[in-house]
Order: C-alpha cells, then structure tokens, then sequence
C-alpha cells in the first residue's frame, strides 16, 4: 500500500469514538495481518477494559483472566506469535503488549504460526494506545458518557449473575448438609467443593467490581504528580488536601482528574496569583472537587465554564464558579459517585466524527444544501449521513435531533 494512503487510513483508525476504535482497527489491520477477531485489552477504560471485533462467538467468550494470563506472559515491546487459551479454547494468537500495558491479540486466519512485520505491527499498536490513553486523560464527554453506561451496564450484570449463582450454590450447601442425607464423606466432599466455587465467584466480582473502581486517595495521588509536573516552573505555593478513603468509579476519578486540571490551568492564568488550594473530598454520595486560591479575582469564569460544563453536564454533577476581583476565585464541583438516569445526550457517542459534524450544523439551522457546501460533499452525501444520525439518535426529525446536540453544547461548539 501506499504510505500516504496508510497515514490517512490510521488517522481514521485514532480519529473517532472510543468504543468503537477496536473495529476501525481490524479494518486497517486486515490486509497485513489477516485475523478472525482483534481485542484490544485495558485497564485504562473502566467502562469497556476489552474492545473486541471479529468473529461474535469467539469475541464475546473472552475472558479478563484470559487476558490477563496472557499479558503476564508476553514482554512488553516484543510482538510473538504463541499459543494461548482464547474464548475458552487454546488458539493461535499473535500478541503485541505496548510499554504502557495495554494488550493487543489478534486470531490469524488459518492458524498462521508466523507474525509478518512484528516491529511495524507494533508501532502502529503503539499509536492507537497514544490515543486511546488521550483521550481517557482528557476525559471528554462523549468518552465519560460511554465509559458510565458501560459501567453501569456490566455492574447491574455482575450483581445479577452473582446473585444468582450465589443463591444456586447457597441452595446446595443447604441440601449437602441436611441431617435426613446419608453417606456423610460424600456430602463433606461436595460441600467443600461447594464452598470453593462460592468464595471463587464472590472473588470473581470483586476482581471485575476493581476494574471499574479506583481508590480515591490513589487517584488524588495521581492528580498531584500531575498538578506538580505542570506546574514545576510555577512560584506560588500549592496546598494538596487528599481525599481520606473510600472508592469513586473509574470515570468519575477521569473527570475529577481532568476538570482540576482544567480549573488549575485557568487559575495560574491569573496575574499575581499568590497560593492555591486544591482538595477532593467524598461523602459517599459525590466526590467534591475544590478549587480555590488567594489572587486577584481575575479569573475567566466564562471560559472555564465553557471548558468544563460538557463532563458537568454529562456526569450529572453541579458546578460552581466564582471570583470576587482583590479577594479570589473557587471552582467547585459535585460528581455524583452514581451514574445519572440515561439521557438522548448519551446516544450521541454513537455517532463517528463525520455525523457529529453533519448535526452540529444541522442544529445550527442549515438545510442540506448549505451543509453540503460546508463540509466539501454532496447533498445526496449529507442526506445519507442526516438519515443514520436520526436513527443512531431514535428520533423523528431533524429538529428533535438538534435539540438534542444544542442540549449537549454540540451546535454551540460548532457555531
């Protein structure tokens, strides 16, 4: 292939949403590395740690212990073809583990032993792990919105087959131990047994449950090696106030993260800037973000609100902005530790990058025409692209689904 042509196909692959990075993938991958399935394994996305494509049956047996085991197993940096167990049954794989820890395994076609090109392989793995990891440190909405339903989508799963399997295994260490059973060493043995697999499956759901969890004061600790790196070259002194335990959802610690970030940034904007404070603290409830310094009050409170309210907005939490010229400034922020009811605003994350352009402006009250104009395509183009946003968005109308990006800021961002 031509490389121009492969730069611009991988820029489609980092170019668009997150959950579905791992199908753009596959899709760039085909032709060099032909496979059945592609994972894409980590940590860093609490919502979804495994982005699959591929073959259904094979892809949605995929085990975290699975991938686990095998990332344990490969060296960092140094792609190998090997055989592992995948989706329950031993496969050929070929394996890239990036430095920074995320997994790529690819099923080859044919059960190809041989890995063509691991070094080019790697580096391109190596460039949507850059992304991927971007875009869950800017914690943008439409990554927070995905990362939550997801979330909240696998914990309602896992307490439900839980609950169910532990009642299963409760009913039969009841009938095991029943006085009107004989044959005592038979009942003893299977009650062991029993026992095993229910504390296995209680460890089972703890293990997935810490996946999606961080604790709080590791997060804040995070935070403040942050703080300090970006502000290293900074003379005003800044005072860390951590969080005293307990434990937030992975992408509320994200956001927390990354909306300090931002507050931060605006406030040593600010002439004569003379101590900062920054603290979090949870009630159970919500995880409080406090931003607040000793300045001149001259902070840019719309401009922060702008860069802030789209995570606010779609993490439920209250914002709070205010500065009082020759006293200071605070930023505080509410995150609610539980996800907000589902929303419309939440379907937007299944539109790739072209359809969000194409509402935006469509949300701004442009006909087709003017849209086709814009954006350098046709007006059969934009027809096509306005009828798959209507159905990603389950609405009706063009209007319907422009209330639902100014609702989000989208036509607001675009304008």
């Amino acid at each position: 292939m031509d490389p121009v042509t492969d730069l611009v196909a991988l820029r489609e692959v980092v170019d668009g949403p997150l959950h579905e990075i791992a199908r753009r993938l596959s899709r760039f991958l085909a032709e060099r590395w032909p496979h059945t399935a592609l994972v894409v394994f980590t940590r860093e996305c609490t919502g979804r740690p495994r982005k699959v494509a591929g073959a259904t049956e094979m892809i949605n047996k995929v085990t975290i212990g699975e991938l686990e085991e095998l990332k344990a197993a490969v060296e960092p940096g140094r792609p190998v073809s090997t055989t592992a167990s995948i989706a329950g049954a031993p496969r050929t794989v070929w394996v890239v583990r990036d430095p920074a820890g995320t997994l790529l395994v690819l099923v080859p076609r044919a059960a190809r032993r041989r890995l063509p090109e691991p070094e080019l392989l790697a580096a391109i793995f190596g460039l949507v792990v850059t992304s991927i990891s971007q875009q869950v440190a800017q914690a943008s909405p439409d990554y927070l919105a995905e990362s939550r339903a997801a979330s909240s989508e696998r914990e309602r799963t896992i307490a439900e087959l839980a609950a169910a399997h532990e009642a299963a295994l409760v009913a039969i260490l009841t009938t095991l131990r029943s006085a009107g059973l004989d044959d005592r060493r038979a009942r003893l043995s299977a009650a062991d047994s029993a026992s095993a697999a229910l504390l296995a499956l209680r460890s089972a759901r703890k293990s997935d449950q810490a996946l999606s969890e961080e604790a709080a004061p590791e997060a804040f600790a995070r935070l403040r090696e942050d703080i300090r790196q970006m502000l290293r070259h900074h003379e005003a002194p800044i005072e860390f106030v951590a969080p005293s335990g307990g434990s937030v959802p992975g992408e509320i610690a994200h956001a927390a993260r990354a909306m300090t970030r931002t507050a931060v940034l605006a406030f040593t904007a600010q002439p004569g800037l003379a101590r900062l404070r920054i603290a979090w603290s949870s009630d159970g409830a919500s995880l409080v973000v406090d931003v607040r310094d000793q300045g001149s009050g001259e902070l840019d409170v719309d401009g922060l609100r702008r860069g802030l309210q789209g995570r606010a907005r779609t993490l439920g939490a209250a914002l709070d902005i205010d500065a009082a010229p020759g006293w200071g400034s605070r930023v505080t922020i509410s995150l609610p530790l539980d996800a907000p009811q589902p929303s419309g605003e939440t379907r937007l994350t299944n539109l790739n990058r072209r359809e969000r352009e194409v509402l935006a402006l469509l949300a701004q009250g442009k006909r087709n025409k003017a849209i086709a104009a814009e954006l350098g395509v046709t007006e059969s183009t934009v027809k096509f692209h306005v009828t798959r946003v209507l159905q990603k968005l389950e609405v009706s109308s063009r209007g319907e689904a422009a209330a639902l990006a100014l609702g989000a800021g989208l036509g607001v961002a675009h304008a």
